[in-house]
């Protein structure tokens, strides 16, 4: 059996932990403080379950099963054999144990996976006199987490990561993280509300993800969780959470968002994905390249994720997309625009400089999030 109040941690990208704390305070979490690599949080399993949920920006869901300073694999071994497996494990549990090592004094993933495995079966052997372990049941996600010598074990609730909603099985070229996406619309001057529009939209994601916020979709509605499968997980319970989530999703108060791309074959895969998020008909897609867009509305948000321009052959193309994005903004005065680049020269090809700008990654790219008001 779990406690009724466990120590859990929602994982986030550099640059999104805030965020990430600020959605747990929404969600009513208690004791949330905002930590590098996510936000740390109390609450029971279904709390675990509810974040897993109704998190936009988080990356994982984790339970924290003991944390400690460690420098030998002795003592790494002690922790791991003094946290009670024997009420979280059922006999069958597959234990599917994962690890990474930063600045610490125990640099082989590798031993310190075989060695939380190992003192993990000695503690249930001592405690349920069971000699054999055959692994055919539900995956238990076991961590091993060292950094700066400080030992973190911890039982991942969610599973594949919380950025898999379920709504894009195609993939075009350098597809935007659906977290990130979100995390996009929450820093971005868009409210739901206003009008939002993406002119290099490519597949669809910031507009699925805009659409999921304006109408209250709960981005985990259609898929399941690692802590469903867990020994004594409360399902009745769970089953309330997620039908109450459906119940919350109100398709017709989407309005005001669309999205544009001179390429169609990036615009069929965001067709599709729109379909596949259930949103068909909520969100106009167009044709069109951005020198041409001239929208109607007298104030909105372009919200772009534009091509970095990485490689040298196309960068010259990417700094006529800026400059073509800064006669953008001034046919549409009382429009914000904000694009996420890795690339330096943005500013200088849009014309002018960020009126704010924060440090972000995409992925392991480091780029900066730029807001013209």
């Amino acid at each position: 059996m779990f406690p009724d109040t466990l120590t859990l941690f929602a994982t986030a990208a550099f640059g999104l932990e805030g965020i990430v704390a600020d959605e747990l305070r929404r969600l009513k979490m208690a004791n949330v403080q905002a930590e590098i690599g996510g936000a740390r949080f109390e609450g029971s399993l279904p709390d675990a379950f509810r974040a897993n949920l109704m998190l936009r920006c988080a990356d994982r869901v984790l339970i924290i099963l003991a944390e400690k300073e460690v420098r030998t694999f002795e003592e790494l071994f002690q922790l791991v054999k003094s946290i009670p497996w024997e009420s979280i494990l059922p006999r069958d549990a597959k234990m599917n144990v994962s690890g990474k090592c930063a600045r610490s004094q125990l640099m082989s993933i590798r031993d310190c996976q075989s060695i939380t495995k190992k003192a993990i079966i000695e503690r249930l052997r001592s405690r349920t006199h069971q000699e054999t372990f055959p692994e055919t049941g539900a995956v238990y996600p076991i961590n091993v987490s060292l950094h700066n010598d400080i030992a973190r074990i911890t039982l991942d609730t969610s599973g594949d990561a919380l950025n898999r909603r379920g709504y894009r099985t195609w993939n075009g070229e350098a597809p935007l993280r659906e977290t990130l996406a979100a995390a996009l619309v929450e820093l971005s001057p868009w409210r739901p509300g206003m009008r939002l529009h993406d002119p290099c939209c490519g597949t669809g994601t910031l507009l699925i993800e805009a659409a999921f916020r304006q109408g209250h979709r709960a981005p985990g509605l259609v898929r399941s969780f690692a802590c469903e499968s867990f020994r004594d997980f409360p399902k009745e319970e769970a089953e309330a959470l997620r039908r109450a989530a459906k119940v919350d999703f109100e398709p017709e108060r989407i309005h005001g968002i669309s999205g544009s791309d001179i390429d169609p074959a990036p615009l069929e895969l965001a067709a599709r994905h729109v379909a596949q998020a259930g949103l068909k008909g909520r969100i106009e897609l167009t044709c069109q390249g951005l020198e041409a867009l001239q929208l109607p509305d007298e104030k909105g948000v372009f919200l772009c994720n534009p091509p970095y321009g990485e490689r040298l052959s196309d960068r010259k193309s990417c700094e006529k997309l800026y400059r073509e994005m800064g006669l953008l903004l001034k046919r549409h005065p009382g429009w914000s625009l904000c694009a996420i680049s890795s690339d330096p020269m943005f500013e200088r090809a849009f014309g002018r400089r960020a009126d704010k700008k924060r440090r972000l990654y995409n992925g392991r790219l480091e780029c900066e999030f730029l807001i013209y008001r």
